[in-house]
């Protein structure tokens, strides 16, 4: 048998042939596979993305917050002056302001209930023919909040005074559900300040379902109870009664809490004026009185200090008294100058304190 020459070479400078070289070489062979996959553009819409949770909004003002820390503070201060002021005073001061207040807050839907109007409809249920009956349940439902009972934080709907219609479709949200969802983002926000949170709750509030065809009242009565839930004094935190520049919408919620920390420094220390005056009032009104007899004339000036303006059916009623005592009482206070009648008729005559 013929020996086969062998393959290797005897001569050892060639390199040898690694394995590395040797695969590359058998997938150079490799000719009938497909190549290596493209990447094409990606030129398809995208598809639907997962909404950002509801309390995604507390980081932007939360971001406000501390923008405005040093002005938050100060109307802070001056909303606890407000608060202890009214811890000391009497309770009338609380019904007072209450009253002012929601008469500037009718403003808000274009009700422009008067102070005069709103008392006689709080304290007698009376309307003129030219009253809207509906406008002046609205404030009246305002002033009721506005002087005590449960915060919204217990429960909403109720707070509100509001209840689904029996006919409601069972495709529609459930007032529940949507006071539901707004108290969740303002318990989530519970690090923020009273006054930040009731003006985040304030412009969440259309968003969450919660306004009634443009209904500004109800979000502005809930955001003031809120702004002053940690006072003791002080049933609500005054929005309105210095104008309601603050209430406005529009704007980061940088400029929306600017905006909301200067209305209600406003309104606070508006508050603190009539606050000084019907207690300067109330001093010289007494010792004005004091050779009086009776307690017709204690009662009067009771009432006088607890409403802005009264007339003499209201007085019958909050005093007790005779019409005939009232109107003898009111005509010498009139004569003292410690009222003024400010409507000029012979009859239905508007009384306030001071002259």
């Amino acid at each position: 048998m013929k020996p086969q020459p062998s393959a290797l070479t005897d001569d050892f400078d060639d390199p040898l042939i690694t394995i590395e070289e040797d695969e590359e070489a058998h997938d150079e062979d490799l000719w009938f596979l497909p190549g290596p996959l493209e990447e094409e553009p990606d030129v398809l819409p995208p598809g639907p993305r997962a909404e950002p949770p509801d309390t995604a909004v507390i980081d932007g003002w939360a971001k406000a917050e501390g923008v405005h820390a040093a002005r938050l503070a100060r109307v802070a201060g001056r909303l606890g002056a407000l608060d202890d002021r009214l811890l000391r005073g009497p309770e009338g001061w609380r019904h007072r302001l209450a009253l002012i207040e929601a008469a500037d807050l009718s403003w808000l839907n274009g009700d422009r209930v008067s102070s005069d109007r709103l008392a006689l409809w709080v304290s007698m249920r009376l309307s003129g023919a030219q009253d809207d009956p509906n406008a002046l349940a609205r404030v009246g439902w305002a002033v009721r909040r506005l002087t005590g009972g449960p915060g919204p934080n217990v429960d909403l709907a109720a707070f509100l005074d509001r209840r689904d219609p029996e006919n409601i479709e069972d495709s529609a949200e459930r007032l529940k559900d949507r006071a539901g969802g707004w108290l969740d983002v303002m318990t989530a926000a519970v690090d923020l300040h009273p006054i930040t949170r009731a003006c985040m709750g304030f412009h969440l509030w259309n968003l969450a379902g919660l306004g009634q065809h443009g209904d500004r009242l109800e979000a502005a009565v809930t955001a003031s109870r809120i702004a002053a839930s940690e006072e003791r004094g002080a049933i609500f935190a005054p929005l309105a009664m210095g104008g309601a520049g603050g209430l406005r919408s529009g704007g980061p919620p940088a400029e929306r809490l600017e905006r909301w920390l200067d209305g209600m420094e406003s309104a606070v220390l508006t508050a603190m004026r009539h606050l000084d005056d019907i207690e300067a009032w109330a001093a010289r009104a007494k010792h004005a009185m004091a050779m009086l007899s009776g307690r017709t004339p204690t009662n009067l000036r009771k009432v006088f200090t607890d409403w802005p303006l009264i007339s003499a059916p209201m007085a019958e009623i909050l005093t007790g008294a005779s019409r005939a005592a009232v109107q003898r009482n009111l005509k010498l206070m009139d004569e003292m100058g410690l009222v003024q009648e400010i409507s000029g008729q012979g009859r239905f005559r508007i009384w306030r304190a001071g002259k």
